[in-house]
């Protein structure tokens, strides 16, 4: 007969919109073991399986840190009180909790003796609900929480009004009737039972005794300080937002590049500072979809997308808010693990801002291939590839933008736009690889500038550090004869160093900071940028390596930066100032631009 063996949840932790699936380990009537699922329209030998979640309320009062909402509140602040700060964001776990948040908690103090709502409900209406279970809710919720009218949780409704059980203080509501349920609001400081029997499918009655598990208490999902636009001609006003909140301005469109952090690189032996829910994909996935959906950017371009999260998430989930994707996935010739979690670049785009052209591949591993055919003996193309074929790829795309700045001069005059999105070779010790990588993807960019005359974006992670030679390739179109890492080029592929050229305009688009007038947060952005590359301090930050591997470079004879989204610093991060963290869930941080096409001369 049917029979459950085990239950069990990847994360011990439930977070407000975040899918709980617990693995249900069976054991089929002809002794195999499988977590495959057993539902009523297909039993086996008579029998299916049946589960049920409970939300459980206890009489006694819970309330959760502000700062670790994993860990019960030990202490208030009465600061808060006094100021009428929601009571949600007034609890600590610990006095050194507390000590180590000051420096950022006092800025609530501070903004709350200059806040005045203007109906004078401003607990309420600036900072989201203080609920009867005594934990906080923030608004902020994530895709698919409790804001979401689709949310069903399976056959229950989720608010039923009958109580299943009430023992020793606690009652018991059923919340969900399938096996993956999705905390809500109103399950925040609240412990959730999962239950699953084994149940005959003629008589409906459960055989035997239900397995159940019980979670910790339900935090609600972390809110990082969402970042703003700084328009780089120094105005203190930024563009209108239209109804969807975009900024809106005639002619001018939004890019965002974001390595978003593959799953399997996500582990906690090299994250071990990240808390373990924090890391797992069905957190992360969330957290990740509402920030890239909150920059609300016309073009997204994310790299260490995996192929199956691609196909199973965020294509699908992108689709709802508009964007077409597009994706290239990594060659497999070194990776020997499952090929579904290969990763890739995917870029995205507004269906109702641009077209789909073209799409050009450029597959790293086929370009080394040719190069060793026709540069080196037979002799040493084993060594060679074994350097070069290293998997990586980038994904060109063409796109026709559905507006004009062009005027009534031109007329029906199409405005193409070309975007290359990337990741270059992580390994430091091959210097030559990640070089030869760069150029080889400007020569293809180049022959596209050759036969159109057509604005070029070039974004990724390039693993490549200001004033490395890759960066002064992009950025200068050149890489000085003298550059210390020429000297790594076993396989003499970058000589003579006087090819290692490009003729695009390219500029990266973040140094427009440091040549930005005097106006709001100005001096601040400058100073998280390195004056001596005008490059950012950092867009990676772990606890290994802190520093600038992401760009966007543009042609700035065909375009021009009108604004760039705000720099993380630091103290924006994690007291342990360390990624990924729970707010922020990649170990990179994203880059956005805001550009404008000039108009083009008439011919």
């Amino acid at each position: 007969m049917l029979s459950v063996l085990r239950v069990h949840l990847p994360s011990d932790i439930p977070i407000v919109g975040c899918e709980l699936t617990p693995y249900v380990l069976l054991r089929r009537p002809d002794k195999t073991v499988t977590t495959d699922d057993v539902p009523e329209s297909a039993p086996i030998d008579g029998h299916f399986l049946r589960y049920k979640w409970y939300r459980i309320q206890s009489d006694r009062k819970v309330a959760v840190c502000s700062v670790h909402p994993s860990e019960q509140a030990t202490l208030q602040c009465l600061g808060c009180v006094k100021a009428k700060i929601p009571v949600a964001k007034s609890y600590h776990c610990s006095p050194k909790c507390f000590s180590d948040a000051w420096q950022h908690h006092r800025v609530l103090h501070d903004r709350a003796a200059s806040a005045v709502n203007e109906n004078g409900n401003e607990e309420e209406e600036l900072f989201g609900r203080f609920n009867s279970s005594g934990s906080g809710v923030i608004n902020a919720s994530l895709s698919g929480s409790a804001s979401s009218p689709s949310l069903t949780n399976g056959a229950a409704p989720l608010y039923p009004a009958a109580v299943a059980q009430r023992s020793g203080g606690e009652t018991w509501f059923e919340v969900g009737r399938s096996k993956t349920y999705t905390p809500t609001a109103d399950d925040i400081g609240h412990v959730l039972k999962f239950e699953c029997v084994v149940v005959d499918a003629e008589t409906k009655l459960p055989v035997g005794h239900p397995s159940t598990l019980l979670t910790s208490r339900v935090i609600p999902a972390p809110s990082p300080s969402p970042r703003r636009l700084i328009p780089v001609n120094g105005a203190e006003v930024m563009g209108h937002l239209d109804s969807d909140g975009r900024l809106s301005s005639s002619g001018t469109f939004t890019v965002l590049s974001y390595n978003i952090l593959s799953d399997v690189y996500a582990t906690s032996e090299t994250y071990s500072y990240c808390p373990s829910w924090a890391l797992s994909w069905p957190y992360r996935r969330q957290n990740l979809l509402r920030e890239i959906v909150g920059y609300r950017a016309d073009i997204v371009c994310l790299q260490e997308v995996q192929n199956d999260h691609y196909e199973e998430f965020f294509a699908p989930e992108l689709d709802k808010h508009g964007y077409q994707a597009l994706y290239k996935r990594k060659t497999n010739e070194v990776y020997n693990g499952n090929t579904h979690t290969i990763d890739g670049c995917a870029t995205f785009f507004r269906r109702d801002r641009f077209s789909h052209v073209k799409k050009y591949e450029v597959e790293f591993n086929k370009a080394a291939q040719s190069l060793t055919d026709a540069i080196l003996p037979t002799t040493q193309k084993k060594n060679a590839l074994n350097r070069l074929v290293k998997d990586n790829v980038a994904l060109i795309v063409v796109l026709e933008a559905k507006f004009s700045n062009q005027g009534a001069d031109n007329p029906g005059k199409r405005q193409l736009l070309c975007v290359a999105n990337t990741h270059v070779n992580v390994h430091q010790d091959l210097k030559d690889v990640k070089l030869w990588q760069v150029h080889t993807l400007l020569k293809g960019l180049e022959k596209i500038a050759a036969s159109a005359d057509i604005p070029m974006l070039v974004c990724g992670d390039f693993n490549s550090v200001p004033g490395s030679a890759p960066h002064a390739l992009l950025a200068m179109g050149k890489v000085d004869a003298v550059h210390p890492e020429l000297t790594v080029d076993p396989l003499t592929i970058l000589r003579p160093y006087s090819k290692l050229t490009h003729q695009l305009p390219l500029v990266s688009a973040y140094s427009s900071f440091a040549r930005m007038g005097v106006g709001l947060g100005m001096e601040q952005q400058r100073r998280r940028m390195d004056p001596t590359t005008n490059e950012p301090l950092f867009t990676h930050c772990t606890r290994d390596f802190i520093g600038t591997l992401d760009y966007i470079f543009y042609t700035a004879d065909s375009l021009t930066v009108e604004s760039l989204l705000e720099l993380l610093d630091e103290e924006s991060l994690r007291k342990d100032t360390a990624l990924p963290s729970p707010e922020w869930s990649s170990d990179h941080t994203a880059l956005l631009a805001e550009f404008r096409c000039k108009p083009r001369p008439r011919r």
